[in-house]
This record gives structure tokens, C-alpha cells and sequence, in this order.
């Protein structure tokens, strides 16, 4: 199948999935870029992501989050490509634990088990926009952060 903007839909979803895996792993915007436009914008309406508006931004403060929480890990729940629109979304849960310094309080021991949705935009065969949809709230009082 071919998505309306002529990007294979299994492209789409391998790229989605590989930027997903790299995020989700702490690799930072190094481990990112092959994935998305260099200008990528990025959204989200959670608190904790106030002012990051770019996906090199996010990507790397992905990857500052493995100085806190150390054993971070994600599992996919779900992936779907929507051909029309040309966006991939993906579903997971972040699980981690705050053992490591940083954050906003010493090391709380407590765990995290977060909910989330990717919603990647495509244009040329590379993300253009993702938006990130997270109860920042939630997560951050189960961490101990709030």
C-alpha cells in the first residue's frame, strides 16, 4: 500500500518504529536525526515539556532522563500507520525507576509505569512533527517528583 504523500506504509511504519526505539532508548538527537527532518517541530501538552518545541530538543531531554531514572524501558502496546494522513502512531509505556541523581528531588526509589502516545507526521519519508501525549502529572507524582 502507498500513503497519499507516496511513502510505502511499510516504510513509514519501519521509520516510525526505529525513531520510537532509538527515543525510547536514550540515544538523544545523534540517535534520532536519521529519522526526521531537520527542523522537525515537536508539541505536547504536558508541563514537564513546557518550551521544548522541537524533536531535537525532546530527543535529548528523552535521553537526560536516563540520568535519573537509569533503568529506564519502554514496551510498545500498539503501532498503526494512517495512510491518509500520513502519521504513524505509537503506543507505550515508559516503566523506570528513580535511582539515579538529577530530577527534581534526590533519588525517591519510586517507580514509573507512564502511558504515552507518539503521533509521528510524515512528509518525504521523514517525521516532520510529532506530538507526544502524556499525563506528565500522573507519571511525575508515581516518580515522587510532585
Amino acid at each position: 500500500m502507498t500513503s497519499t504523500m507516496g511513502q510505502d506504509t511499510a516504510t513509514t511504519r519501519r521509520t516510525a518504529e526505529q525513531f520510537f526505539d532509538a527515543c525510547e532508548s536514550g540515544k538523544g538527537w545523534e540517535g534520532c536525526k536519521a529519522f526526521c527532518h531537520p527542523g522537525a517541530t515537536f508539541s505536547a501538552q504536558a508541563g514537564a515539556l513546557a518550551g521544548i518545541t522541537t524533536l531535537e530538543a525532546y530527543t535529548d531531554w528523552m535521553k537526560g532522563l536516563f540520568t535519573p531514572v537509569p533503568d529506564a524501558r519502554y514496551e510498545i502496546r500498539a503501532f498503526a500507520v494512517d495512510e491518509a494522513r500520513n502519521i504513524a502512531l505509537g503506543f507505550g509505556v515508559f516503566h523506570g525507576t528513580h535511582t539515579g541523581p538529577g530530577g527534581p528531588v534526590p533519588a525517591t526509589g519510586k517507580r514509573v509505569a507512564a502511558d504515552y502516545v507518539y503521533s509521528m507526521e510524515f512528509e518525504g519519508g521523514l517525521i516532520r512533527h510529532m506530538t507526544k501525549i502524556w499525563n506528565d502529572g500522573h507519571s511525575l507524582a508515581q516518580v515522587g517528583w510532585v
